[in-house]
């Protein structure tokens, strides 16, 4: 199986420039004393490093310490693939090769039971009483949370936000009792909240709204069951209880479509990464928006790149406003890149005001407008609409002047998170894609 990209493809899978960079100084022959491949891997040794490619994703292994995925040594093995294929031998591939090669097949396997499994029953029937027992702890654990936690913010507002200023350690200690309280959702928000004090010259304002919609989680969490299904799903993802995967795979709103990459960030927080794919269905002009989560490395997979076509069915989790979903089966890659028609203003803050009143709980939303980027008169950067004013970016310098040179001082759509108070631009499209996050640097 060849390995079915272009070096500007490949190269548009690193996770930053300083990445790219590194990968272009080892794309050198004489640097590998081994290099080969056969019909279902790539793989060579460079600097005492075993690194391995799978081309059905592409998917990457690498010795290597480092924690970027795909790291510079994968890079590097790709494009000497591309650039001197005659430089490797085809052969049986080595144990530690094969060894990987199995463990993600068992892995395919297992993902492709996991369904099944979950919806046929269980050969060690349930002890009705321990689960009522356990259940019966839960929902303590989760109102003694939500009492804490109100009584807590009556106790900010009583005293004055002006106090909260110098004290990160009370967020803290009341967001670690949230987590005690099975309530992580919950904890996450207010650990946001907290870090709102003294951000900026209007902080009491914003941080007053947090608190705000920290109380109406409250309010809404008491009397869950009598909501509407979707609201009641939301509800359970803002505050952080689980959601079931095998059952979304198997009774989840499905549609089949091309999905066009409009969107790809990663974060990363305490080893734990995410990653956030946004999509746009090519004929249903669906969005939707595939999560996932990695510990110690971003290996994810299937590696999704912005500009990437893919004939995929999704399952919807249930929502007000259905957004986040789960690949069916494995993605196609489509030969065409992804195209983004001009956004006009009107239509775009219109969809945004829909999602929130249906939902209004997620962190960041997808915004997608036409406009001029442009640095103001405090060194910030906005995207200037025209005579409908400006919107904020969240953009530094590095990663603002290629966007700008993309731009050529014409308008452009621009892709990204919205946050309620500012833009982070993840692509910007003319006719077709002509810049992403990756040209200017990881923002993790």
């Amino acid at each position: 199986m060849p390995l079915n990209l272009s070096a500007d493809e490949l190269l548009r899978l690193a996770p930053d420039a300083a990445s790219v960079k590194a990968a272009k100084g080892l794309v050198i022959p004489a640097k590998w004393p081994r290099l080969g491949h056969d019909e279902t891997a790539v793989w060579g040794e460079c600097r005492g490093y075993q690194i391995q490619i799978d081309p059905s994703g592409p998917a990457f292994r690498c010795s290597c310490p480092s924690r970027k995925f795909p790291c510079k040594h994968g890079l590097a093995l790709g494009l000497l693939y591309l650039q001197h294929p005659d430089r490797f031998t085809h052969a049986d591939p080595p144990d530690w090769v094969s060894e990987w090669l199995t463990s993600r097949a068992q892995r395919r396997e297992r993902q492709k039971e996991r369904p099944e499994s979950a919806s046929g029953a269980s050969s060690t029937p349930a002890d009705p009483r321990a689960a009522a027992r356990r259940e019966a702890e839960r929902l303590r654990r989760l109102t003694d949370g939500l009492s804490e936690l109100e009584s807590w913010l009556a106790d900010r507002l009583r005293q004055g936000l002006a106090q909260l200023q110098g004290q990160p350690e009370i967020w803290n200690a009341m967001a670690a009792r949230l987590v005690d309280a099975q309530l992580p959702g919950l904890a996450e928000r207010l650990r946001r909240a907290g870090a709102l004090v003294g951000r900026s010259e209007h902080w009491p304002r914003q941080l007053l709204a947090e608190l705000g919609r920290l109380q109406l989680l409250i309010d809404g969490a008491r009397r869950l069951d009598a909501l509407p299904t979707g609201e009641q799903a939301d509800l359970r993802v803002a505050l952080g209880l689980p959601q079931d995967k095998a059952a979304v795979l198997e009774t989840g709103e499905r549609l089949s479509d091309d999905w066009q990459v409009m969107g790809v960030h990663i974060a990363e927080e305490e080893r734990l990464v995410m990653r956030r794919v946004w999509l746009q269905g090519r004929t249903s002009d669906r969005a939707a928006l595939v999560l996932d989560y990695s510990y110690g490395q971003a290996q994810f997979e299937p590696v999704l790149t912005i500009g990437d076509t893919l004939a995929a069915t999704l399952a919807f989790y249930p929502s007000a406003a259905p957004m986040r979903a789960l690949f069916i089966d494995p993605p196609h890659r489509l030969a065409e890149t992804a195209s983004q028609p001009p956004a006009p203003l009107a239509e775009a803050l219109e969809r945004l005001a829909e999602q929130i009143a249906a939902n209004p709980w997620p962190a960041v939303r997808a915004l997608c407008l036409s406009g001029v980027p442009q640095p103001d008169v405090d060194g910030d950067w906005t995207l200037s609409l025209g005579e409908s004013g400006a919107l904020r970016l969240r953009l530094d310098a590095n990663a603002a002047w290629p966007l700008v040179a993309a731009a050529g001082g014409s308008a452009l759509t621009l892709f990204g998170e919205w946050d309620g108070e500012s833009l982070r631009p993840l692509s910007a499209w003319g006719p077709e894609l002509i810049w992403t996050t990756n040209d200017a640097g990881s923002d993790r």
